[in-house]
């Protein structure tokens, strides 16, 4: 008797199923034989069953949303009744962070499970490394269907080759924004199939303009604006428009988790639900403070995962796809994130010791690199062309949405002459120092800097000895990096940095 193994990557299995076809020249009824027929059945047995237990996955991203701005994470003027259902119905991740505050870096590195330098996305309109894989590459290997609705904002396509999944608008500038349909999502999820999927929705509010929803709701003399704010009538206004668009993109996120139930698999699904960076007002997004890195991710998962519970477990973007290779039943190495599945089950209160950060300002303004890090209760950061001012074109150019005739930042500029903290506000955003410490837990906006206080110069060191070490293992060559020749290289897939992966 001659038996015949072999292993095969099955798109229902999670498992190596062993393959075993006997080939015997005589008689097939002996022993032998229907011994290694039952082994075989018990074999696909074991393989099926534990593929049953692999969860579906629905990833919903915002885009653009101050985490703090939301009610789960202390925002006082927000409604957002949906995003706090799935919170209590769920775990929220009070330390979650970004490496870049910008949109195609951060998903780059959500769906890559590498940070910028080593993707190769260190830029926003740039392009990750053409030889790289991501998020649909790992899962269609394990067996998912892995398909992405609305925005997309990563390239090259070979590299993010998600299925197109319809029905949202993929624009996030576009106004107004397309009207949602859940057609394409309901069809995806309730497809006839014996694999599970993994959906990403990428939603485009509230990311501006600022010209979806309801602002009636948020009267502007009504609203408690965040401290790092300027108070100013144009200001209050931008405000109300941007809460609108929060509660336009909570109504939204209550339709796809409807959706999710009407398909039949509410309980078999994992959602996860993440705000992106800090909105586009001036000190969040594009910056390496925390109200730009900082970003909500609340986790649900029925019977799994246990329900009201919050967790300071430090986890980054990268983390994600290591998770999900990790639920599906597959390993990966050679990335920078880390499996928290841990942390989703319980098993686990810790994480990370540290996340870190980088932004680099082309093209978006002029050249002003920064490096960051965070154990979750101080943050250091490092600016590595401090003797130059701070630009960006979308906070400081003037306004193309028609509501109002100059941007916030405008008149915050108009006022700065005689209100304090208007002036420190425009000089905390235009001149940065080359060191800044901050303690986040007790100062969430990150105003008071404490990088010269000498009773915490033992914490500058050991955050500034981390960020050495992290930027070390990225081989990253820091000023050089923002400048337009190594930006229009990289966009072009011709990578020069890091020379060493």
């Amino acid at each position: 008797m001659i038996i015949k193994c072999f292993s095969t990557n099955s798109h229902r299995h999670r498992i190596t199923e062993a393959m075993c076809l006997i080939d015997t020249p005589g008689d097939k009824t002996n022993t032998m034989y229907f011994l290694f027929q039952i082994l075989c059945v018990l074999l696909l047995s074991m393989a099926s069953s534990i593929a049953d237990d692999r969860p579906n996955i629905l990833l919903v991203i915002a885009d653009d949303c101050t985490y703090n701005d939301l009610p789960l994470y202390g925002g006082k003027n927000a409604k957002t009744p949906n995003i706090d259902r799935l919170g209590k119905e769920g775990v929220v991740f009070n330390r979650a962070y970004l490496c870049e505050a910008m949109c195609q870096p951060c998903r780059a590195a959500l769906y890559t499970g590498l940070y910028p330098m080593r993707n190769g996305c260190a830029w926003n309109h740039s392009s990750s490394r053409p030889t790289i894989r991501s998020l649909p590459n790992y899962l269609t290997q394990l067996g998912y269907r892995v398909g992405l609705a609305g925005k997309v904002h990563v390239k090259p396509k070979q590299v993010f080759s998600f299925e197109d999944v319809g029905g949202f608008d993929s624009n996030c500038v576009r106004n107004p924004t397309q009207q949602h349909d859940l057609g394409a999502v309901h069809e995806f999820m309730s497809r006839d199939s014996e694999e599970p999927f993994c959906l990403v929705v990428a939603l485009v509010e509230p990311h501006r303009p600022w010209v979806m929803g309801d602002p009636s709701v948020y009267p502007p003399k009504k609203i408690e604006l965040p401290s790092n704010l300027v108070d100013t009538p144009q200001t209050r206004q931008d405000f109300s428009a941007y809460l609108a668009e929060i509660t336009y993109m909570d109504e939204q996120v209550g339709d796809l988790l409807e959706t999710l139930r009407l398909s039949g698999h509410e309980q078999d699904t994992l959602v996860l639900f993440t705000s992106e960076q800090g909105s586009q007002f001036p000190g969040n997004k594009w910056t390496n403070w925390d109200t730009g890195l900082h970003t909500a991710l609340i986790a649900r998962w029925p019977n799994s995962i246990q329900a009201g519970t919050r967790t300071n477990a430090i986890v980054q973007y990268v983390d994600m796809v290591p998770t999900l290779i990790d639920l599906a039943g597959g390993s990966s190495s050679k990335l920078d994130g880390q499996s928290f599945l841990g942390v989703l089950s319980g098993e686990s209160q810790q994480h990370r010791s540290c996340a870190y950060g980088m932004h680099n300002n082309l093209p978006e303004g002029s050249p002003y690199p920064i490096r960051t890090v965070t154990d979750g209760e101080y943050r250091y950061i490092r600016n590595l062309y401090s003797e130059s001012i701070y630009t960006e074109k979308h906070v400081m150019g003037p306004r193309k949405d028609g509501r109002g005739p100059m941007s916030s930042w405008m008149t915050w500029l108009t006022v700065s002459w005689n209100t304090p903290h208007a002036l420190r506000m425009v000089t905390r955003y235009m001149r940065r120092p080359e060191e800044e410490l901050y303690h986040t837990a007790s100062d969430p906006y990150e105003l008071n800097n404490l990088s010269h206080e000498s009773k915490l110069a033992h914490v500058k060191k050991r955050l500034s000895a981390e960020l050495d070490d992290w930027l070390a293992s990225q081989h990253d060559p820091g000023l050089i990096m923002d400048t337009m020749e190594v930006y229009q290289a990289s966009k072009q897939g011709k990578h020069p940095y890091p020379k060493k992966q």
